[in-house]
């Protein structure tokens, strides 16, 4: 592992140490592994991905009063600390600024391979058993209800409105985490999706059965 990825690992560690568990080191490090598992099926310049999926969530918005700004600045400042080329840096901030799932609609056509990258790697962590765990977690974080049967999903949400959306931490199954299976870019995303997605019907088809006391 080359310098400047094992200091981006220990800055981030402390950068978000106390951080809300479903966005702390250890999603970091699931999307930096996964990132580099799927950089491995596809011709890509493996240092932008890995600092990128690094550096992605260094200031996630929804914990800085919706500032979008401010994971680009510090990003580019540890950067350029490490002395990394102009180049890359521009390339990781290119990927930070368009990762996001509520941004997709603002995204450029024909985005560089590292990004579809490690947006996959970043939308997987969101599905399967793990993204149940930090839906759930992240619900009772901002003390969202789990369910409630007159409040139903708003699909199909503006950016603003998905931003100051409280609904129930199921409906969420539904406004988003559901459609990121077919929002995969690479073929070994799809491929690891695909599990993950089918494990989170069979988890709602189980809540609602247990929700109804069937």
């Amino acid at each position: 592992m080359n310098n400047v990825i094992e200091n981006t690992i220990k800055f981030v560690k402390e950068k978000l140490e106390g951080a809300e568990a479903g966005h702390d080191w250890f999603h970091i490090e699931r999307v930096w592994k996964l990132s580099k598992k799927i950089a491995q099926t596809e011709d890509c310049n493996l240092e932008v991905v890995e600092l990128s999926a690094l550096l992605h969530d260094i200031a996630d918005p929804k914990f800085h009063n919706g500032d979008e700004t401010l994971a680009l600045k510090i990003s580019k400042e540890f950067l350029e600390s490490q002395n990394v080329a102009d180049e890359i840096i521009q390339q990781v901030l290119f990927v930070i600024q368009n990762i996001s799932f509520k941004n997709r609609s603002e995204a450029p056509q024909n985005l560089p391979i590292e990004l579809k990258v490690v947006q996959d790697a970043d939308r997987i962590d969101a599905i399967g058993a793990i993204g149940v765990a930090r839906t759930f977690n992240f619900g009772g974080f901002k003390n969202n209800l789990m369910y409630h049967p007159d409040i139903q999903p708003k699909l199909n949400m503006s950016k603003e409105e998905y931003k100051k959306s409280d609904g129930t931490t199921i409906n969420h199954f539904y406004e988003k985490l559901l459609l990121l299976k077919d929002l995969m870019n690479t073929n070994e995303g799809k491929k690891i999706a695909e599990e993950r997605h089918q494990f989170m019907l069979t988890f709602l088809d189980q809540f609602m059965k247990e929700w109804n006391v069937d």
